[in-house]
């Protein structure tokens, strides 16, 4: 998890590759289904609704063989998501093995959106990505301290070789 820009998909992409895991960008998925008006909500920076993302994630995660091991990208965004995720990975006698906070500051992440030149990311839409991620993404952090799930913060503001041997780091830990 981290700030839209913070690098979440090159660090899912570079973890997934190094651990031969499945990388389910929730981002990606999204832009390639999601079409009419709530492509429109989404391009001007509105998440989509809980519900929504959740039928998304779960058709994606019923497609994998049970014993899949993956890397979220995007997921979950809200309290309501990662309740969801918590309720299905004990179903599938499963765990979150650690989530990866990448920390930048919005200076640092408005300058990297602004490079890669996606069509959502205008200057009023950036800002609404941040409030929408200040307001329903941040809460998460202490919904995984109160569920006993490890976090790792990770200083993004680096190389992404330099983030990706953090992350290993921390995860050798988490083992």
């Amino acid at each position: 998890m981290g700030l839209p820009g913070s690098g979440k998909g090159t660090q899912g992409k570079m973890l997934s590759d190094h651990h031969n895991l499945h990388l389910i960008s929730m981002g990606e998925i999204i832009r390639m289904y999601v079409t009419g008006a709530r492509r429109q909500r989404m391009l001007a920076g509105e998440l989509l609704d809980d519900d929504e993302v959740i039928d998304i994630l779960e058709r994606v995660l019923d497609s994998l063989p049970d014993d899949s091991e993956y890397v979220l990208d995007g997921f979950p965004r809200t309290v309501p998501q990662a309740e969801w995720l918590k309720k299905r990975l004990q179903d599938k006698h499963s765990k979150i093995r650690c989530v990866i906070h990448l920390t930048a500051s919005p200076e640092a992440v408005k300058s990297r959106l602004h490079a890669r030149g996606r069509i959502d990311d205008r200057d009023e839409v950036i800002e609404e990505r941040f409030r929408e991620y200040e307001q329903l993404t941040r809460p998460l952090l202490k919904w995984y301290e109160t569920n006993s799930i490890k976090v790792c913060d990770v200083n993004a503001e680096r190389t992404p070789d330099q983030v990706h041997d953090e992350i290993m780091q921390a995860l050798e830990v988490s083992d």
